[in-house]
């Protein structure tokens, strides 16, 4: 009897569109990564406004069953107060916390808190790339412990 194909990985993109010009380039990236790695785009990457409402639109992609992993792309960018860097730990603990709950991986990439313009610059492809990379590991480790 012959084997069953297997189906490439699903993976859903969430992106905070605040700093766009930074997060237009990872999303970009991250899709190019997907391709590479032969996985498929779920659908266009799903946008929000800031990172902090990644993790309400991961939740509902973690739910579905035609979705395998799910990506997180943005930016928080160094301000004069410490409000970007709580948004960060919140946001970061959150995705965490529904990885391990739905029992699928979020791949991260949020360059920051704290980070500058010129540090985004830097970091936007290889930290879109790595998550990318980091999810399809995870799902295969998962799969595995299963």
């Amino acid at each position: 009897m012959p084997k069953k194909k297997k189906r490439a990985p699903r993976v859903a993109i969430v992106a905070a569109d605040f700093n766009a010009s930074i997060v237009e380039a990872m999303i970009a990236a991250a899709a190019d990564e997907l391709r590479k790695q032969g996985a498929s785009l779920f659908r266009d990457p799903i946008r929000v406004h800031g990172s902090y409402e990644t993790p309400l639109v991961a939740s509902q992609l973690l739910a579905r069953r035609d979705v395998d992993a799910v990506v997180v792309l943005g930016y928080i960018e160094r301000g004069d107060t410490q409000h970007g860097e709580v948004m960060g730990h919140v946001v970061h603990t959150a995705l965490v916390n529904l990885s391990i709950e739905h029992g699928k991986p979020v791949g991260l990439a949020l360059i920051g808190p704290g980070a500058t313009i010129t540090q985004a610059e830097d970091r936007k492809d290889p930290y879109a790339r790595a998550a990318v990379r980091a999810a399809l590991r995870a799902l295969h480790a998962v799969a595995l412990a299963r």
